[in-house]
């Protein structure tokens, strides 16, 4: 069986074509439109597609969708394979449900606290009941880059660059620094939070820029760019499982 999972978030759009559990293809996009959609679904012809969607996208893409293979639209009314016992489980978004769900799929009966770098950061607990607990959201690396710029008179708008040294030798350094490793040590905190509460515990890193803050983390942690496919592919099972 053939599986397209879409994951369009606020800073990038992006599809994993599986074949049966395997991931063949992945490709970023910026413009999502009919045109597109029917172009990748004449390429790979699948049999089912499921979306994940944190942006007001063209809702003719669902149609297209809809009619073209068995589709499903993730949101906290899909059939999850864990439970969400939380006070308002409709805004929860997508991307996060695709986080617990693979955390699920890959640790089952585990504790597991899932770090997503994205256009925010969020933090998401799921336990080994498979009860996603929910977690944090704080503003992730481009943001926080932008913002400087934005909200003072004279600083610069700076490029990522993860070459940059503890102590900051003039304006661009001075930021990287203080922006990538104020992020670190914001991550390594929560997590030693969540070790005060939660004696053993997975961290599974994932987002573009997972690596780069992976080899500056004090604490173990799982980086996987494709865990929100994997979490999405997860989903599909589960509700084909349950017809």
């Amino acid at each position: 069986m053939k599986t397209i999972c879409f994951d369009f978030g606020n800073t990038l759009k992006k599809l994993a074509v599986f074949s049966n559990n395997d991931i063949t293809h992945t490709e970023t996009f910026t413009i999502a439109d009919e045109a597109y959609i029917s172009k990748i679904l004449n390429e790979y012809a699948p049999d089912r597609t499921i979306l994940s969607s944190v942006i007001d996208h063209n809702e003719e893409i669902e149609i297209i969708l809809k009619e073209k293979t068995s589709f499903l639209k993730l949101s906290s009314k899909t059939l999850l394979p864990f439970t969400l016992p939380v006070t308002k489980p409709e805004t929860m978004g997508s991307d996060r449900l695709a986080l617990a769900a693979a955390a699920v799929s890959q640790f089952p009966g585990q504790n597991n606290l899932v770090i997503g770098l994205g256009s925010c950061i969020t933090y998401n607990f799921i336990n080994k009941s498979k009860e996603f607990l929910g977690g944090s959201i704080s503003p992730g690396l481009e943001m926080r880059l932008k913002s400087l710029h934005t909200f003072t008179s004279k600083l610069p708008l700076i490029r990522q660059d993860w070459n940059f040294p503890l102590i900051g030798y003039d304006t661009r350094t001075n930021i990287l620094s203080g922006v990538i490793l104020g992020m670190t040590k914001e991550i390594d905190g929560i997590i030693d939070e969540y070790s005060q509460k939660y004696r053993n515990f997975n961290v599974l890193l994932t987002g573009g820029d997972a690596p780069y803050f992976a080899r500056h983390l004090k604490n173990m942690i799982f980086a996987d760019l494709q865990l929100i496919f994997k979490g999405l592919y997860a989903i599909c099972e589960h509700n084909e499982t349950k017809i």
